[in-house]
């Protein structure tokens, strides 16, 4: 199944690192972090990737004209300013059977053949994996009187679940795409035509959003707590 990576936003959120390089390169333990991403696919049997670039294209093309691997890469420029739908929609051309998109930074253990059978399994033409909401803040727990009864350290909140990119599209679904921008417009209109379906995942998942998230996995990669392999290899 060919995979779809979006590695041409400009990052804004993980400047000034991003003035140099597009955000996709960012390194996690001497390896851009879109070849971390990449890994993930590689180790479950996935190799055939399409690179949808833009801002600052040259850096990627670089890196992967100079190194040999077992992957299939095919780069293609969508624009320095196209949003997350349209870089999907002018991959279409190399599309004509079902694939995966996800994003170039978001590293992820969930099993891609129980996301293909799922996917399989229903009706719809998408599936988007989620992951429940991690806060980004710790809570307080209290009772009627206000007396506080426990501190949680950034809780997982189960009863709030976000998209983690690692989505399986049946061609098909270019019929009813609308919109630019993936999250706000494409998806959203397919979950209205009720043909959007999604896979709820409980395991680990990091987005790397900004320079502390770049040091937050990298310390868990050093500390050899690598969930994302450890599950593809298992």
């Amino acid at each position: 199944m060919k995979v779809v990576i979006l590695a041409g936003g400009r990052g804004t959120r993980a400047s000034p690192l991003t003035e140099y390089m597009p955000k996709p390169m960012m390194p996690v333990c001497g390896k851009p972090i879109v070849a971390r991403v990449m890994e993930i696919f590689a180790l479950q049997g996935h190799v055939d990737f399409i690179l949808s670039v833009g801002y600052r294209k040259e850096i990627i093309v670089d890196y992967f004209e100079s190194r040999r691997t077992d992957w299939r890469v095919t780069i293609v420029d969508t624009g320095e300013d196209a949003d997350t739908g349209a870089r999907v929609e002018r991959c279409r051309h190399l599309l004509r059977e079902t694939f995966m998109v996800t994003y170039s930074d978001g590293i992820c253990d969930v099993n891609l053949a129980d996301l293909s059978a799922f996917h399989q399994a229903h009706s719809g033409l998408a599936t988007v994996t989620s992951v429940p909401l991690t806060s980004q803040y710790g809570t307080i727990e209290a009772d009627g009187t206000g007396r506080v009864l426990a501190f949680r350290e950034k809780p997982t909140l189960r009863d709030h679940w976000i998209n983690a990119g690692f989505i399986i599209v049946d061609p098909a679904v270019f019929e009813f795409w609308q919109g630019e921008n993936l999250e706000r417009e494409v998806l959203p209109a397919l979950q209205q035509r009720g043909i959007l379906y999604t896979f709820r995942h409980n395991g680990f998942f990091k987005s790397m959003d900004t320079h502390k998230d770049q040091q937050e996995l990298e310390q868990i990669y050093e500390q050899g707590k690598i969930p994302w392999l450890r599950s593809a290899t298992a």
